[in-house]
């Protein structure tokens, strides 16, 4: 749970001024995280699902998009999307001893 709001806030601190996320759920291997914003209009909106899922390998987390629950659309400045994300461990590299 800390890592994934460690890598909330990360992208909070990048994004913000566009969108916002925060944590809805956790349960098992899977969070739901909502996105809140006006968004920008010339980036791809799957753009941001998928700028949680880079920001997670920073922290050594795999954060993949599955699902996007809810969608709602005020008007061209704001939205709310729901997204469910899959966690797993990023594996960590090891040197093996060949001699």
């Amino acid at each position: 749970m800390e890592a994934v709001e460690k890598v909330l806030e990360e992208f909070n601190r990048l994004h913000g001024s566009e969108a916002r996320a925060r944590i809805l759920q956790i349960k098992g291997n899977e969070v739901i995280i909502e996105f809140e914003g006006s968004f920008c209009a010339t980036c791809g909106l799957y753009d941001y699902f998928d700028d949680i899922k880079w920001e997670a390998l920073d922290f050594g987390l795999e954060l993949e998009p599955v699902e996007v629950l809810e969608a709602e659309e005020d008007d061209f400045e704001h939205g709310r999307y729901v997204v469910r994300y899959r966690i797993g461990k990023k594996p960590r590299l090891e040197l093996r001893d060949n001699g």
